[in-house]
C-alpha cells in the first residue's frame, strides 16, 4: 500500500467534492429544513454521516489496495482446458510489455506499467487500477456515493419546499441553492449511470475490457447463426458471489474482500 497515491489532483478533487457535499447537506440542507438539534435533524445527519464514512472507507481501499499483481513464479498450465496446446495461443497469453506470462482475464496497464489481475480499467479518480483485489471496494464506492447523492438531493428538495419563499429575496443564497441543486442532481445521475453499468457487468461476470472484447464475439456468433454466452458467466447468483463474496451479510462491507476465485484461475460456464 502507498499513501502517496492520495496526493494526486483527481483523488484530492474527489475528497474535496465529498467534503463539500457533506458540509452542504448537514449544515445547510438539514439545518435549514428541520434543524440539526432536532430529533429528525440528528437522525438524518447520522444516516448521511454513515453513508459518507462508508464512501471514504471504500475510497481509501480503492486507492491503497494493490488491484492484483501477477506472481513472478506464474507459468501457464499447458494441460488446462482453458489454454490451447498450440504455441500461438501460448504466445498470445504472454505480455509483450512485461515479457512474462499472464493469466486469463489479466491485462497490461499502460499507466501502472504492469499487468493487473482481472483488470477492469485504470481509474484516474482513485489513481489506481480497478482489478481483482479492489473491484468490490470500487463497486461499493460507487454504490454508497450514489445513495449519498440521492439522499442529499432529497434533503435539498425538502429544504427548498419548506423555505422556498425566504430564498426569493436573498439572491446569493438562492444562487447557492440552485448551484447545489444542479451539481448534486448531475452527480446523482452520473453516479447512478455508472452504478447501473457495473451492476450489469457483475450480473454477467464481465469486466469493462471483456465487455468490449465480447462485442466482436457476439457479432461473429450472430453472423454464423449461433448463440453467444460469455465464457465466465456462471449465472447471476454465482457471478455476484464471485465479486461480493459468499456471505450475503458482508456483501455491503468494503473491508471484506474475500473472493471465491484466486485471481488466476476462474470457473468457466462450460465447467459449471
Amino acid at each position: 500500500m502507498s499513501c502517496r497515491r492520495f496526493f494526486s489532483i483527481p483523488v484530492l478533487s474527489v475528497i474535496l467534492v465529498m467534503g463539500l457535499v457533506y458540509y452542504s447537506t448537514l449544515f445547510v440542507f438539514i439545518d435549514d429544513w428541520v434543524g440539526l438539534r432536532s430529533s429528525a435533524g440528528k437522525l438524518n445527519a447520522l444516516i448521511f454521516s454513515f453513508l459518507a464514512s462508508l464512501c471514504l472507507l471504500s475510497l481509501s481501499i480503492c486507492v491503497l489496495v494493490d488491484p492484483g499483481r501477477v506472481p513472478s513464479s506464474y507459468a501457464p498450465d499447458v494441460e488446462d482446458s482453458s489454454w490451447s496446446h498450440s504455441n500461438n495461443a501460448t504466445e498470445a497469453r504472454k505480455c509483450d510489455k512485461c515479457f512474462a506470462y499472464k493469466p486469463l482475464r489479466t491485462h497490461h496497464c499502460r499507466v501502472c506499467r504492469r499487468c493487473v489481475l482481472k483488470m477492469d480499467h485504470h481509474c484516474v479518480w482513485i489513481n489506481n487500477c480497478v482489478g481483482y483485489a479492489n473491484y468490490k471496494a470500487f463497486f461499493l464506492l460507487v454504490f454508497y456515493a450514489t445513495l449519498a447523492s440521492i439522499y442529499s438531493t432529497v434533503l435539498l428538495v425538502c429544504c427548498i419546499f419548506k423555505n422556498g419563499n425566504s430564498y426569493a429575496g436573498n439572491v446569493p443564497l438562492k444562487t447557492f441553492m440552485v448551484g447545489c441543486g444542479v451539481f448534486i442532481i448531475g452527480l446523482s445521475i452520473t453516479l447512478g449511470t455508472l452504478l447501473g453499468w457495473h451492476i450489469y457487468l457483475i450480473a454477467h461476470n464481465m469486466t469493462t475490457i471483456e465487455h468490449y472484447d465480447s462485442k466482436r464475439a457476439l457479432w461473429l456468433a450472430k453472423k454464423s447463426g449461433q448463440s453467444y454466452r460469455h465464457q465466465f458467466d456462471l449465472g447471476v447468483y454465482k457471478n455476484i458471489t464471485s465479486v461480493l463474496g459468499t456471505n450475503i451479510i458482508k456483501w455491503l462491507c468494503p473491508t471484506f474482500t474475500r473472493n471465491t476465485e484466486d485471481g488466476i484461475n476462474f470457473s468457466a460456464s462450460r465447467d459449471s
